[in-house]
Formats: structure tokens, sequence, C-alpha cells
């Protein structure tokens, strides 16, 4: 054999065992780490400010520091409770064997607590795991954040906070853990399919919502003596960053920097762009203007729907599930509400219950490759099935731990502020400062 040859074949050989020590020694993937560490910055920004922005707008103006304050300090308090054992609840896999049903199928084991075992060099996937830890987080930290919406400008702070600590505890891990808890979680076993939180975030919140709103009561003067939003613009500048963070929600959802996390940014514009015009198009038939508020709702309905499907529809699936989102929203936030007499001040009921539910039943139909989603061979009847038990169940499941919480809360610290301190507003009362002036 020549030197060149030898050469040649040394070269080779050097360069497949090269190449075999890279792929053996590390998963890691510097491009998926890349999006993820995006993603999680974009979902935390989804709250502070997004969420707070947005329902602070909408609050009157003796009430705005005291939503601020909520969705600041739920911040806080859902990062600390995740730390020190919530991340465990939810994604422990101790126990837990594909097919069978047991408790570890309900809520995770306690052997990730304080984060044990996690850090800067084990994996989850292809990225860090304590990257997978802080990009699950901000989803714990945004659902409560969303109820509080329900019993804006009438709930203490104190209670609020307990309610939260308690809420996510018995409710958000439990069911993250049964649906996103991996092989032998009890729903992601039957095949229930929510790419970013449908049944796990927004059917949670709206369930919540309800029953706190049934149990706190009305607010003072409603429907018809309370006070216009004080501020619609800092409600759209809300909704703006809400409507870009929630390409981190969905698009980050697929943990991975490739064409699914691509189709789920892309089907995540499309869904809330339908629905906003959706929207304003039934004000307009109705009362003659189509308002500001009324599409940044819209938007937002067809953003909760569009969460649980953006990882397997295509832009078909996110056109109807837009429509469909908006048209049962706009009914339950203009309607329903109305017509049973809840008071759900901000609409968390109708845009987020009734759009993750939307999404989550249409995700059954439009996941299928005959309608441009991405699963083939999709046995509609059956997922269809599927889908709706997992809605159900969590609806169930939901009312009853936020029933029991707030019931407790309010033996503990009382949920509701007097007669006197609603007049004045929570911010003076709950905090003695006032966050709007007038000049």
């Amino acid at each position: 054999m020549s030197f060149k040859k030898m050469l040649s074949l040394f070269f080779l050989v050097l360069a497949f065992f090269s190449f075999a020590d890279q792929a053996s020694a590390s998963e890691l993937d510097t491009g998926d780490t890349a999006w993820i560490l995006i993603s999680t910055g974009l979902v935390l920004f989804m709250m502070i400010p997004g969420l707070a922005l947005f329902y602070g707008g909408l609050v009157g103006k003796k009430n705005i520091l005291s939503v601020l304050m909520q969705c600041f300090s739920i911040t806080a308090v859902v990062t600390v409770i995740w730390t020190l054992f919530g991340y465990s609840m939810t994604f422990d896999t101790t126990g837990m064997v594909a097919g069978e049903t047991g408790l570890n199928s309900f809520v995770g084991g306690f052997s990730k607590a304080f984060l044990n075992g996690v850090g800067a060099d084990t994996l989850s996937g292809t990225i860090p795991e304590v990257l997978f830890f802080a990009f699950q987080l901000t989803f714990a930290i945004i659902t409560p954040g969303l109820i509080i919406g329900a019993f804006a400008e009438r709930m203490k702070f104190s209670a609020m906070l307990l309610f939260t600590a308690f809420w996510v505890i018995f409710c958000y891990f439990p069911i993250a853990h049964m649906v996103w808890g991996g092989e032998g979680s009890y729903l992601g076993d039957m095949g229930v399919i929510d790419f970013a939180g449908g049944i796990v975030v927004h059917i949670t919140a709206g369930t919540a919502a309800l029953v706190a709103t049934i149990l706190i009561g009305k607010r003072r003067g409603y429907p018809n003596q309370l006070p216009l939003p004080h501020n619609l613009t800092l409600t759209m500048i809300g909704t703006a960053m809400l409507w870009v963070g929630w390409f981190g929600f969905n698009g980050g959802s697929a943990l991975a920097a490739g064409g699914q996390a691509a189709m789920a940014v892309v089907v995540t514009q499309i869904s809330p762009c339908v629905a906003a015009l959706v929207w304003i198009f039934l004000e307009k038939v109705r009362s003659g203007k189509p308002s500001a508020l009324g599409f940044a709702t819209g938007a937002i309905a067809g953003l909760a729907a569009i969460t649980p499907a953006s990882g397997t529809v295509g832009p078909l699936g996110a056109m109807v599930i837009g429509a469909a989102s908006s048209v049962l929203a706009y009914i339950a936030a203009t309607y329903i509400k109305f017509r049973f007499s809840y008071d759900d001040a901000l609409d968390v009921v109708g845009v987020h219950g009734v759009g993750g539910l939307v999404g989550i039943i249409l995700v059954g139909i439009f996941a299928s490759t005959s309608y441009g989603g991405s699963i083939a061979d999709l046995d509609i009847g059956a997922q269809l099935g599927v889908q709706v038990y997992g809605g159900v169940f969590t609806i169930v499941y939901t009312a009853i731990v936020s029933f029991i919480v707030l019931k407790i809360v309010d033996l503990v610290v009382g949920l509701r502020v007097d007669d006197d301190e609603e007049s004045q507003g929570l911010d003076i009362t709950d905090h003695g400062e006032v966050g709007y002036y007038d000049v």
C-alpha cells in the first residue's frame, strides 16, 4: 500500500473515531439550548410585565397596583415552591411504568426536591435539565397568574398568596404530571394531546377562576355600576407582550430548534389573527363598532386555543381553531356570564377556560394529516374521545381542588376585603400606596 493511501486511511479512521466519540460523549445540542433559553425568557416576559399590564389596564385606577403586585408576588412564590419540591412533584418519574396506573401516575415523587441531581451537566433530552426546570417553571408561574383576573378588585392579598401556594401544589403540579410526566402518567398514557398547556394551563386556570368567582362573590355594583377599564393603552401593550411571548410558550414546547418549533410559531401567529378579526366582526354586527378591547380579547382567546394544538396542527387547523374559539369565547364573555350572573371580572373563564377547551377538542381532528396536521393514521373518533375525557377530567378535578383550597383559605385569613376596603381600592388598603395619580 502506498504512503498516500495509508495516510488517507489513517485520517479516515481518525475522523470516524472522533465523530463516534463526540456523539457518545454528549447529547447536548447548543442550538436547542439557545432556543429554550430564549423561550424561557419569552414566557416569563408574558407574566412580568405582559399579563400584569394586560390586567392592570382593565381594572379601575384604584386597583392597578394591586394587580401588578399580585403578578409579581405569584412569580416569587411559585419560583420558591417549584425549586423546593414542585419540579420534583411534576417531573419525578420514579416508580412509573408505561401502561400501569398507580399513585405515581397522578403525581411525582420527591427525589428531585431542592433540585437534587439537577444541574448544568445533567441533560433533559438535548438541553441541560436545569434549563428544562427553568422553562417549565415559567408555565407554573403564569397559570395561577391567569386566575387572578377573575377575582380582581376584591380578594385579599394574603388570601391570594395562600390560594396560589396551595393551588399549585394540589392542582397544577398533579395535572402537569398527569399530562407531561412521561410514560406511566395518567392522561399522557391515554394519548391526550396537549402540546403546550391547553389542559395544564388554560382549562385549570379557567375552571379555578369560575369556582373563585362564585365563592368570593360579585364586586360591589356588579354589573351596572362598575368603573370602565382605566387604561386600555396598557392593556394593548400587555396584549402585544403576551402575543410575542406566546412564540416561546408554544414554540419552546418542542424543546428543540427544529421543524416542529417552526410550525408551532407559525400557527401561533395565525390563530390569534383569525380570532381577533372574528371578535371585532361580531362586535361590529352587535354594537356597530369594533373595539380595541375586543381585538385584544379575541387575540388572547385564539392564543389560548392554539396552545394545545400548536405542535401537531397546520395552518388550516389554526384558522378553524382561531375562529371557533373566538365565537365561543365571545358568547361566554358577553352572554353566558351575565345569564348566570357570575362576576368573572376580566373574562378568565370565557377566554382561557373556553379557549383552552376548544383547542383541546379540535386538536383531535386537525392533528390528522387529512386536515393538514402532522399525525398520520390518526383515529379521529377515538382521539376526540380521549381529548374530551382529558378536558372533563381536568375540569372536575380542578373544580374540586379549587373549592377545597378556597374554603381552607377563607377559614384561615378570609377571602374577601370588606366593603369599605373595596370602595377605597386595594392599592391603598392592601399596600398603602397609590398606583395611579390624576394630574
